[in-house]
């Protein structure tokens, strides 16, 4: 899903923030929590986007939700970089669990439905 160039973005993002904020057990907590956050942001932009809320009408767009979606997407490879362990490289973490995804369902849907 990232190519190398943006694993590299993503390692030079890690290492801003632990120059900044060190990379303990609060700063790897924090981490993992900003996901919730961006996840409620992504939940936000849709519901703008819907127009779900009749007060507000429609607030957001399509892009917008794209947007939120992408910064999940950083915020997910920044987390996994953190927690991976210093001498491994998270790239084949995340390629690995893909792959593995991608057998199941393979898997399912080679299964004849009943």
């Amino acid at each position: 899903m990232l190519d190398p160039d943006q694993w590299k973005t993503i390692t030079g993002l890690v290492g801003w923030l632990d120059r900044e904020n060190g990379r303990d057990r609060q700063e790897i907590t924090l981490r993992l929590l900003k996901l919730t956050e961006e996840s409620g942001e992504v939940a936000q932009a849709w519901i703008g986007a819907v127009g779900q809320n009749p007060r507000k009408g429609t607030t957001h767009s399509p892009d917008d939700v794209a947007a939120e979606l992408c910064d999940v997407i950083v915020t997910a490879a920044v987390a996994l970089v953190s927690i991976v362990d210093a001498d491994a490289d998270a790239e084949p973490v995340f390629a690995a669990k893909l792959q593995r995804i991608a057998d199941r369902v393979a898997a399912l849907a080679a299964t004849p439905a009943p």
